[in-house]
């Protein structure tokens, strides 16, 4: 997977971290009056981006729904070695490059 391609890398990783094995990201599906679908995550919203990016990858998959019909999205196997790979390169790097890529993306 090249750099490139990962949406908002410092956001992205951040959505990972804050998942952890108990977190699921919600997925509230759009309706017929023009909304789409939402994605939040402890009550914050994910950028449509990151999680389209996460589920077309195979990082995180739907687990079932809530009692409110939100689905439930938890990390896969290979999501979790993705966060593991993305923690240990964001540890790599220093501050300049930690703030360029939160930044810039």
């Amino acid at each position: 997977m090249f750099p490139a391609t990962i949406p908002q890398r410092a956001e992205t990783l951040q959505v990972l971290r804050l998942m952890g094995p108990f977190d699921p990201i919600l997925m509230l599906t759009g309706d017929d009056e023009g909304y789409g679908s939402r994605w939040t995550l402890s009550g914050q919203q994910v950028q449509p981006a990151i999680a389209r990016f996460l589920m077309e990858s195979g990082f995180i998959a739907d687990i079932g729904k809530t009692e409110f019909g939100a689905i439930k999205l938890m990390l896969t196997e290979k999501g979790i070695e993705f966060r593991e790979n993305g923690l240990a390169w964001w540890r790599e790097l220093n501050f300049l490059e930690k703030l360029k890529i939160t930044v810039f993306g």
